[in-house]
This record gives structure tokens, sequence and C-alpha cells, in this order.
């Protein structure tokens, strides 16, 4: 068997509606057959640039139709329980709308808005440690231009 990275996306969407502190889109969700909380994040599919997938996991996790306005950065880890690599693409995203006779995927038990300190008391159930850095390095600025991740398409 070959070693390979498994390339995924994941979304940050802070809640335009929200007064006090900052509010992020998480997705509580079965994995493994436990209940974690991530953002809407998943895996690259064939023939997908890596913004398309964001967008697309975030409609097919949330029902919130996003547009993407910014790059955060790339997060390498490894799964504890099944020695995967993962490499994380973040993307900063506004919400535009919310479809809210769409169908979450399967695995999605419902969505969330949660502040930065919601998250920290909920870290033994995060599906990452990447979802507290996301956010850390957002809120810190850590925010780059969409033209920082190229699609060159085929070759």
């Amino acid at each position: 068997m070959s070693w390979y990275p498994h390339q995924t996306v994941a979304v940050v969407v802070e809640n335009p509606a929200a007064t006090g502190a900052p509010q992020f889109l998480i997705v509580e969700e079965i994995n493994a057959g436990r209940v974690v909380f991530n953002q809407p994040a998943g895996h690259l599919e064939p023939d997908e640039s890596l913004a398309l997938a964001a967008v697309r996991e975030a409609l097919e996790e949330t029902a919130w139709h996003v547009e993407l306005t910014g790059f955060i950065g790339v997060y390498q880890s490894e799964s504890a329980a099944t020695g995967i690599c993962y490499i994380r693409n973040c993307f900063v995203a506004r919400a535009l709308r919310h479809d809210t006779g769409r169908s979450l995927d399967g695995d999605i038990v419902r969505t969330h808005w949660f502040t930065l300190a919601e998250l920290q008391a909920r870290q033994d159930q995060l599906r990452s440690p990447a979802v507290i850095a996301v956010i850390e390095d957002y809120l810190a600025g850590q925010v780059y231009p969409l033209n920082l991740v190229r699609d060159l398409g085929r070759a």
C-alpha cells in the first residue's frame, strides 16, 4: 500500500449578525461513531479546484451559500487513531444565503454559530486541532488574497 496525504478544504465563516464576540459556523457531525465539531470541511474531489471544493462543502454541510474572501493557510496533521495525514487548505468565506429547505450531508447532526471560547470549551470534541488553530490565525489577521491559491487546470 502506498502512502499519500488526504487533501481537504475547510471554511471559516463568521456570523455577520453576531454582536459581541465573533461567532463561527460550525458543524456537529458523526465521525467514527463519535459526535465531533468542525468547520465546514471535506475532501477534494476529482476535477475540482480547492476553491470550488470549499464552497461545495460549505453548502453540503451547512446549507449556507458562501463566497470565498480569503485564504488563511495550509495545515498538516496526522490522525492519532488512523495515522492518516491530512493537508487542510483553509479559506475564509462570507455567508450569503441560508437554504433552509436543503438537506445536510448524512453525517451532519446540525450546525451552530460558536465563539472561539465555546469551541475551546469543547476541545475534546473537536474533529482536529486545526479547528481552533485556523480560527486563532483568522482572528490574528492571517488572511491572504485568494489569488495565493492558483488552479492551473489540467496540464
